[in-house]
């Protein structure tokens, strides 16, 4: 099994420390699955407390002898009661728990442990901090990118008139799943579950719903409105395929086009456009203009080409993203958006997505997982970049 190693770990906590003397913190709990994962390096039920001064301490309530090989940190120890942390926090003034993720109830009952001190928001620190990827990461990304090659080769072998769309989807999955793909995609939300089947054919790429994304899907039914349906995908309309995949905790997002038979030339032509935007974008990110110009960039190449009306969405559904960064999480930092106002740098890693949506006929588009590196990018899901027509 890999394992995260200790030098990573202790570079992780390296970075995170700095971030805490600054806001004036003498201490930070962690209790959101996916950030003590990255610190510890282990997702066993419980969480992660770092001192500004001191080893970091990892509280296990199930299961310790897991979290002790999984873990390199140095302290991992049994907590049967919320009261065993009162030695830790004794004598702190300013103390960061999650509270973006935290339940209400739980904060509260941390606090009666915590004494006079006063409690701050630390997830923004952990976000920075994996804003970056550092090399141990990108080969992990690599690794789910070659996962996401061979599931979308398949496509054409197995993709048929009639096949419906969460059938498909149900197939890739059976074929991503052997070679390492985890199942379960991560996004810190309160209600919006990800999932790996986005599958939308014909008229479902432009049905919009619950997510904040150009189309949504038609679902399965009311309680999961979202991604790949019972339609069957018909000759000569786009198929858009969009299949997520988590490989040791990290993501790796891409979208391809398909269609049986033909593809209609609006859609054909919409998506070179989108090419054309996705490249043009890398090429002005990797020398250094903001995140923000790049995204009203894009759309300015959209109006140019004529379909600024169906660029990211149309009419009210439009999104204000181009892109988000990738890691432990589906959409973390950066992202290329409006209010961003930074360049992308090296070790950051981005899933840019143009898209176009026509009302009531469907959706196309490309999207790819990079890396910023050596001062330019490159482009990890190495998938066929063409229209594939079986």
């Amino acid at each position: 099994m890999l394992l995260t190693p200790k030098d990573e770990i202790e570079a992780r906590i390296g970075l995170l420390r700095p971030l805490m003397e600054k806001a004036a913190l003498d201490g930070a709990f962690f209790h959101y699955k996916i950030d003590y994962y990255y610190f510890s390096g282990t997702t066993q039920d419980g969480f992660l407390f770092v001192p500004i001064d001191g080893p970091p301490v990892l509280f296990i309530k199930r299961e310790l002898n897991r979290a002790r090989r999984e873990s390199r940190l140095e302290r991992v120890v049994a907590l049967k009661s919320a009261e065993e942390i009162r030695p830790y926090v004794r004598g702190m003034k300013r103390i960061g728990l999650q509270l973006d993720v935290m339940p209400y109830n739980m904060v509260l009952a941390f606090k009666q442990h915590l004494g006079e001190a006063e409690l701050v928001n630390v997830s923004s620190l952990a976000k920075a901090v994996r804003k970056k990827k550092s090399p141990f990461e990108i080969r992990i990304m690599e690794k789910g990118a070659a996962i996401a090659k061979e599931v979308y080769g398949k496509i054409p072998e197995i993709l048929k008139e009639g096949m419906r769309e969460i059938e498909l989807g149900g197939m890739l999955e059976a074929i991503a799943k052997p070679l390492g793909h985890e199942g379960l995609l991560r996004m810190r939300s309160l209600n919006y579950e990800p999932y790996t089947w986005h599958i939308l054919s014909g008229r479902t790429g432009s049905i919009v719903s619950q997510a904040d994304s150009p189309m949504g899907g038609l679902g399965l039914s009311p309680a999961f409105p979202v991604g790949a349906s019972m339609k069957r995908m018909r000759k000569g309309e786009p198929i858009l395929i969009d299949f997520g995949v988590n490989y040791h905790g990290y993501h790796m997002d891409l979208t391809r086009m398909y269609a049986i038979g033909s593809m209609p030339d609006e859609f054909a032509r919409a998506y070179e456009v989108c090419r054309d935007i996705h490249y043009r974008v890398l090429d002005r990110a990797a020398s250094g203009v903001i995140a923000s110009e790049l995204f009203r960039y894009s759309n300015q190449l959209a109006s140019e080409a004529g379909l600024g009306a169906y660029y990211l969405g149309y009419g009210p559904h439009k999104v204000s993203f181009l892109g988000h960064g990738i890691g432990v999480e589906l959409s973390e930092l950066p992202f290329l958006a409006p209010r961003h106002d930074y360049p992308m740098e090296d070790g950051m890693t981005l899933a840019i997505e143009p898209k176009m949506v026509f009302p009531r006929k469907g959706a196309t588009g490309i999207e790819n997982t990079v890396v910023f590196e050596n001062g330019g990018y490159r482009v990890l899901s190495d998938v066929d970049e063409k229209i594939t027509i079986v």
